[in-house]
């Protein structure tokens, strides 16, 4: 029997032409996201979104909320095959991985299987 939950989740990613089609991403970040070069949801996947956090604050000048690198990871890590969740799912992880860089313990970014 075919897995229909999974088959519709992938239908659904690559049925995404539009940042703002991306759960979590409105029009604030799809702008912020297109500050970066990134033009549509298939550039997503393989990105640091922690890079890409530090990147925005250097373009802007200024340093954003932590939410918004919260919003980052889930855009990103959605479109590399992971569940839908609210953004501030990924507030202790991004608490946990902020930490490990301070003392130079990070791990290396975990690719989701799709």
């Amino acid at each position: 029997m075919r897995n229909t939950s999974t088959s519709r989740n992938l239908i659904n990613r690559e049925g995404l032409s539009r940042l703002e089609e991306v759960p979590n991403i409105g029009p604030a970040i799809a702008a912020d996201l297109r500050r970066l070069g990134i033009r549509s949801p298939s550039e997503l996947p393989g990105r640091d979104p922690y890079e890409m956090y530090d990147d925005l604050c250097r373009i802007i000048g200024q340093r954003h909320d932590p939410c918004l690198l919260d919003t980052f990871i889930a855009a990103v890590r959605f479109m590399e095959g992971a569940p839908k969740r609210p953004w501030h799912a990924y507030t202790a992880e991004r608490k946990r991985e902020l930490a490990a860089r301070k003392k130079g313990t990070s791990r290396p970014k975990q690719k989701i299987a799709t």
